[in-house]
């Protein structure tokens, strides 16, 4: 995304367009609850950190003003080698079952996981409190989950052992 003159101190002017009115809402949100957002290149992305207590996570804030949707993804630190990406396929399988809001993928291409949530905003204001209630349980869950993923990404447990030890420690 490139910034001009609609984009004063961090905050993008009024539009009349619901996918900039959600666009503004979202970086607004984001500067003032501290997440430091950057906005990319590509249209309506804005690119953050999050520490969590189990690793440092990229998180994607997108904007898709045609479908009037919000999506967020978060990142693991971790790329799954090609021989381990079965087991993990099958861990992540085990910790989306039972999973509320949102879900966990890979791409088998090149062993990236990430947690992804979304909003369907069409004829709705987007709010902080809907943004809040999507990007907080997605770097939470990524953080709860990411022990068990680098174990069985490292070959030191099985898929079933992993979640089974999480499941017995809540």
């Amino acid at each position: 995304m490139t910034l001009d003159n609609d984009f004063l101190d961090g905050q993008p002017a009024e539009s009349d367009d619901p996918g900039l009115q959600a666009f503004a809402v979202l970086t607004r949100f984001m500067n003032e609850d501290g997440w430091y957002p950057q906005p990319l290149e590509q249209e309506q992305v804005l690119r953050a950190m999050f520490a969590g207590e189990n690793g440092e996570y990229r998180c994607y804030a997108q904007i898709r003003p045609d479908l009037q949707q919000f999506l967020f993804y978060v990142v693991a630190p971790i790329l799954v080698a090609e021989e381990m990406r079965p087991a993990g396929a099958e861990y992540l399988t085990r910790a989306n079952y039972g999973l509320r809001i949102g879900n966990f993928e890979m791409d088998f291409s090149d062993g990236e996981v990430r947690y992804k949530t979304s909003l369907d905003f069409e004829g709705e204001m987007l709010t902080d409190n809907w943004l809040r209630n999507a990007i907080y349980p997605a770097v939470q869950t990524m953080d709860h989950y990411m022990p068990g993923l680098l174990s069985v990404a490292l070959g030191n447990k099985t898929a079933d052992e992993a979640i089974q030890e999480l499941e017995e420690a809540e």
